[in-house]
C-alpha cells in the first residue's frame, strides 16, 4: 500500500501522463481544465445570454468527467491517503515563517494564515484572493487555456502558442515570487 500513499517519482508519473496524452491525441481529443467552465455555462443555458456559449457543448462532456474525476480523486487523496504535509526546503519554510508570517509553511498545501475561514475575516486576505482569482480567470481566458492545458496538453501537441504561454507562466512566477509577493506580504 505504500506505493499508493506516497507521491510517485517523476519517472513514473511523467510517462503515465504522456500515455494519457497520447491516447487523447489518438482519439482526437484536446484536454484542458479551464475550458470546462465554458462547457458548464453552455450546458446551463448561457448561450441565450451571449453567443460565446453558443457551441456544441455536448461534444465536450467527456472532459467534464475528467474534472469530476479530479475533484473526487483530490478529495479521496486529501482525506484518506497519505499525509497532508508538504516537504519544502527548511530554509524556505523558515523564511516564509519569519518574513511573511506563514508559520505553517511546509505543514499544509494551503496555509491557514491565508486560506482558513478565520483568515477570510481579514479584508486584505479577501482582496488578495479575489484579485488573484480574477487575474487567473482572465489570464486563462485571454491566454486560451490554463497552465495545465498549455503545459501538458499544448506542449504534448507541440503547439507554439502553448510553448510561449509556458515561458510566460515561468516569467510571471519568477516576477511574482521575487518582486510582487514580498510587496504584498511584508
Amino acid at each position: 500500500m505504500k506505493i499508493i500513499y506516497e507521491p510517485w517519482p517523476w519517472y513514473v508519473g511523467g510517462p503515465l501522463i504522456a500515455i494519457v496524452m497520447f491516447l487523447l491525441l489518438f482519439a482526437g481529443k484536446k484536454f484542458g481544465m479551464s475550458s470546462n467552465l465554458r462547457t458548464v455555462c453552455a450546458a446551463m443555458g448561457a448561450d441565450s445570454v451571449t453567443g460565446y456559449f453558443d457551441y456544441k457543448w455536448k461534444s465536450k462532456r467527456w472532459n467534464l468527467m475528467v474534472v469530476l474525476g479530479a475533484i473526487i480523486g483530490g478529495f479521496i487523496a486529501s482525506h484518506y491517503m497519505g499525509n497532508s504535509s508538504v516537504e519544502i526546503n527548511p530554509l524556505i519554510a523558515q523564511q516564509l515563517a519569519e518574513d511573511f508570517k506563514i508559520k505553517s509553511a511546509g505543514e499544509s498545501y494551503m496555509p491557514p494564515e491565508i486560506f482558513s475561514t478565520s483568515a477570510l475575516s481579514d479584508p486584505f486576505n479577501v482582496a488578495v484572493l479575489l484579485i488573484g482569482g480574477i487575474l487567473v480567470g482572465f489570464g486563462a481566458r485571454y491566454g486560451g487555456g490554463c497552465t495545465s492545458g498549455h503545459g501538458v496538453s499544448g506542449l504534448s501537441n507541440l503547439q507554439l502558442p502553448s510553448f510561449i504561454a509556458v515561458i510566460g507562466f515561468f516569467i510571471g512566477g519568477i516576477i511574482m515570487v521575487h518582486f510582487i509577493y514580498p510587496l504584498i506580504f511584508t
